[in-house]
């Protein structure tokens, strides 16, 4: 289990709220500028809250189930925690005061976000931002006579790409020497979802061409390219399968993400059509609510579905769909992990 977790302690409530909200804010960018996942962000429901605290704020990414999960989480304690656990300074009078205390993290389920996310029918599938490796060259040697001048060639092109940088930083390259079977070398790095696969073999040196196969496109597609234009490109690259995965899956999120009006439109949203084996069904709605916790306390025994995120930032206030009763702004509602 695997965790990143914080805690801040501040003079006031003001610099404590805002210590949370910065904390959300990093972790949006984080998520969506590395992990390559949009995500909602908002404040959690008071039955969501984490215990103790006087406001959790979350960030919600949806999968390729359409399931929620909770990316990350922020929370403003007040001074509930400060009290039970005796954390006082001195203030500017002298006198003693209980500190305003933050939490906040993210843990393993974080990584369970992206592989759900981005992963297909063929293993995981790596943003180039967090990649360990972020190109890996596969040597074709199907003869002796070859293998020096195959593995001279593989050794100039990581050469060239040790040059190059990506998000200014050098790019991570890694040669394959191992002697197996070529296909077994390939599905390997396909499985571990490498963003770049460059083979390189005997007929590729006639040409001082590679082969490149992205992990953002179907597994057996390859382009050839002249090596040194690849050195060149690789970066452009790196950054084009970055973003061709953020750009999926902010297409995936927001086609199944639906303004809802009515509660038996929610009510069908959130029903698969086969109750003996439910379909992928569902996704994020967003729905006016009353506040009301037996509403959503209703909700989540007839439909599992709870709210995930309350947003943050202008409102439009409407009438709740379940009771017609004033709402003042639309919440975001989900089945989760």
């Amino acid at each position: 289990f695997l965790w990143q977790e914080g805690h801040t302690v501040h003079e006031t409530e003001a610099e404590a709220r805002a210590e949370a909200k910065l904390i959300l804010d990093l972790y949006e960018r984080f998520v969506r500028e590395h992990l390559a996942i949009p995500v909602f962000t908002g404040e959690k429901s008071e039955s969501e809250r984490f215990p103790g605290a006087v406001q959790t704020l979350s960030i919600e990414a949806m999968v390729q189930d359409r399931k929620a999960i909770q990316a990350g989480t922020s929370h403003f304690l007040g001074q509930n925690f400060a009290r039970a656990s005796g954390i006082q300074f001195q203030n500017r009078e002298g006198k003693q005061e209980f500190g305003w205390t933050t939490s906040w993290g993210m843990t393993t389920r974080l990584i369970g976000t992206l592989v759900m996310m981005h992963g297909d029918d063929d293993g995981i599938v790596l943003p180039p931002r967090i990649a360990p490796t972020q190109i890996v060259i596969l040597p074709i040697m199907p003869k002796e006579e070859t293998r020096a001048a195959v593995l001279e060639a593989c050794d100039k092109l990581a050469e060239g790409l040790g040059e190059a940088r990506y998000v200014d930083l050098p790019i991570a390259v890694e040669i394959d020497r191992r002697e197996i079977g070529g296909g077994v070398k390939n599905w390997e790095w396909i499985k571990k979802g490498v963003p770049l696969r460059i083979e390189i073999g005997p007929r590729d040196l006639e040409k001082y061409s590679v082969d490149i196969s992205r992990r953002d496109q179907p597994v057996k597609e390859k382009q050839p390219m002249q090596m040194k234009e690849f050195i060149v490109r690789a970066p452009e690259i790196l950054t084009s399968i970055q973003q061709n995965l953020y750009d999926r899956a902010k297409k995936f999120a927001d086609a199944n993400t639906r303004v809802i009006g009515s509660k038996d439109e929610f009510y069908d949203f959130f029903t698969p059509k086969n109750a003996a084996k439910p379909e992928i069904h569902g996704g994020f709605a967003l729905a006016h609510w009353n506040g009301s916790r037996e509403v959503e306390e209703q909700i989540k025994n007839d439909l599992k579905v709870t709210i995930r995120v309350i947003p943050l930032g202008d409102s439009e206030p409407g009438r709740c769909i379940f009771t017609g009763e004033a709402s003042q702004r639309r919440v975001v509602w989900a089945k989760s992990y």
